[in-house]
């Protein structure tokens, strides 16, 4: 009996043996390595503005930038830094403004309950003008917070950030970040993993920052290095293709585009209170 199953076993397997030794199949599967994303980028600096509410980001318009803290944002001249308004929340309703971006007159900010679990975010909006606060969209609780939110051809993309302990929750961890997208009716539609060459340089924290370029590229800063990582939507699969690192003098934290100025950003230097402007390469 134990003979013949012997001689079962060798015959199934004979026909995988011929097809290895002639070639047919591969004996052993490696996965394909993507290719390394462009290195030795640098972004120059040409302006910097004091602002003390550039602790999370900044954002910018035409003709002026508003500088982010937790649940402050001061509006400042770009022509000589000057300030010019201010907002100052409820630090119990709003309690980490990650940041914000301008869309026509009105501020679009992203919120969280950061450090606060189970993990909620809203969308808070104000009027860039007045400074006024208009209107709040409450995302609830998701499994990350919300830490920018950007509107790009009728769709909002967004990032939900995750860290690793002891700021981790439910057990995630930073690799379990996320690009999200979301329709006009803040419903959930889809979104994106990002590729282990960003995540290994994000722990063990998240994205902080998140943009798309004049030139169709999502650009991405972490929690606190100098630099700006470009990924590219891919045409098929479920995770952004990182192709190039650009070195800045930031630390991090959330900006934005000058929309006014081609390849110009608004950033923040957290630790000294300040606005910075950079010119950011041709990738």
């Amino acid at each position: 009996m134990l003979h013949s199953a012997l001689v079962v076993l060798l015959a199934l397997a004979a026909p995988a043996a011929a097809q290895i030794a002639s070639g047919e199949v591969s004996a052993v599967r490696v996965a394909p390595v993507p290719p390394s994303p462009a290195e030795g980028l640098s972004a120059e600096e040409v302006a910097r503005w004091p602002a003390p509410e550039a602790r999370q980001g900044v954002a910018v318009d035409a003709r002026h930038f508003y500088a982010i803290a937790n649940s402050r944002i001061g509006k400042y001249r770009k022509a000589d830094g000057v300030k010019v308004a201010e907002w100052v929340g409820d630090r119990v309703a709003i309690r980490h403004l990650n940041s914000c971006v301008v869309e026509r007159t009105e501020l679009v900010c992203a919120n969280s309950n950061y450090p606060q679990t189970p993990m909620a975010s809203s969308v808070e909006i104000f009027d860039t003008r007045t400074m006024r606060h208009l209107r709040s969209v409450p995302l609830g609780v998701r499994d990350g917070s919300l830490t920018w939110v950007e509107r790009r051809a009728g769709v909002r993309w967004a990032a939900l950030a995750n860290y690793d302990p002891p700021r981790s929750y439910l057990g995630r961890t930073h690799r379990d970040t996320r690009i999200v997208l979301f329709n006009d009716s803040w419903a959930e539609m889809g979104g994106y993993a990002l590729p282990d060459s960003l995540l290994n340089k994000l722990a063990p924290h998240s994205l902080s920052g998140g943009s798309f370029g004049p030139d169709g590229l999502l650009y991405l800063t972490g929690h606190d290095a100098s630099e700006i990582y470009v990924v590219r939507i891919p045409a098929q699969g479920p995770v952004l293709e990182h192709i190039a690192t650009i070195n800045a003098p930031i630390e991090g934290q959330a900006w934005a585009w000058d929309r006014t100025a081609g390849r110009t950003i608004f950033a923040i230097s957290r630790s000294t209170g300040a606005v910075i402007v950079i010119r950011v390469p041709k990738i």
